[in-house]
């Protein structure tokens, strides 16, 4: 199947698109040219993109924005309603306290011990303010976007619905996955549940033809600082990387926003309360593995599975 390989916003990036003609060709060598003009937009790692530029202008009024930073920061703000603020742009300042003040791929083994510093709640992400006459946005003093897993999902989509318009599409941004279309005859995408402790041996297959997969977890971006173990997982509660028993989750759902919300809400609060979060979303399928190598399903999961992986589970009902 016609496919091509990059890497960008700081991820390998992977994109599938089922057909063979001359402009789904075309097409799929654009895709990552797509991902550049978005990073350049989006980052806040670079200094010259408009999303620093937004930053810089906190607590100075309102900025015309581009329509790709007001489409990402307008997904922002539902994620943080879907998930009561457990999801939260606002949070570049407590990334930074925590260490994770660059690119990933620059951070090395180790913080300095003087980069130490006292981390504390974000400010409220209701104090954003959108003017969409103007498509223009203002950030009360104090506060900065950071877009990270929100931007990627919202480029993973754009880019599969591009892609959709020659043929069935898959678009996997570092893990965020976007699906659009079943393939020729009915086949399903099948796509495999990677296993922190044995990558390797996938902990489950799932087949999707249309909607969103994301996997969140902290046991691979993670860095010291100082003494102290970090990672990017931000609890909004309290300003620091979140500290509960969830090392990886997945989630399935109908868009790849809801999927990526829906995996960072059950790592905050944990694998009891995370659960059950997902229990009350029916549409939401999930799975959860644990620093103590427990594996935990939703129930909406199985009509995905293409098969059982042979691990210790518990099922929740």
């Amino acid at each position: 199947m016609p496919s091509i390989a990059f890497r960008a916003m700081g991820c390998q990036m992977h994109a599938f698109l089922d057909s063979d003609t001359d402009a789904a060709a075309t097409t799929l060598r654009a895709v990552p040219h797509w991902f550049t003009g978005w990073e350049r937009i989006l980052s806040r790692f670079r200094s010259d993109s408009e999303l620093s530029a937004l930053n810089r202008r906190a607590g100075k009024g309102w900025m015309n924005v581009s329509r790709t930073l007001w489409d990402v920061i307008n997904d922002a703000i539902t994620a943080a309603r879907l998930s009561d603020g457990l999801v939260t742009p606002g949070v570049l300042t407590a990334l930074e306290a925590a260490g994770y003040d660059r690119d990933f791929a620059q951070i090395a083994d180790g913080i300095p011990a003087r980069s130490l510093a006292v981390l504390s709640p974000p400010g409220d992400w209701r104090a954003i303010r959108l003017d969409p006459q103007r498509r223009a946005v203002a950030l009360p003093k104090g506060m900065r976007l950071d877009l990270g897993g929100v931007a990627k999902g919202w480029a993973a989509t754009r880019a599969v619905q591009r892609l959709a318009a020659h043929g069935p599409a898959l678009v996997d941004a570092g893990g965020d996955i976007a699906v659009r279309g079943a393939r020729p005859g009915g086949d399903l995408w099948a796509i495999g549940i990677a296993n922190p402790f044995q990558p390797d041996e996938p902990l489950d297959v799932v087949l999707l033809a249309d909607g969103g997969v994301a996997t969140s977890g902290r046991d691979l971006r993670r860095w010291r600082q100082g003494d102290v173990e970090r990672h990017h997982l931000i609890d909004p509660r309290t300003g620091a990387p979140t500290t509960t028993d969830v090392l990886t989750a997945t989630v399935i759902a109908p868009s790849l926003l809801e999927a990526e919300v829906a995996a960072k809400v059950v790592i905050i609060l944990g694998s009891a309360a995370g659960m059950a979060w997902l229990t009350v979303r029916p549409w939401l399928a999930g799975l959860i593995v644990t620093e103590t190598h427990d594996i935990l399903r939703t129930t909406t999961l199985e009509q995905f599975r293409w098969r059982a992986p042979a691990a210790r589970e518990v099922v929740y009902e």
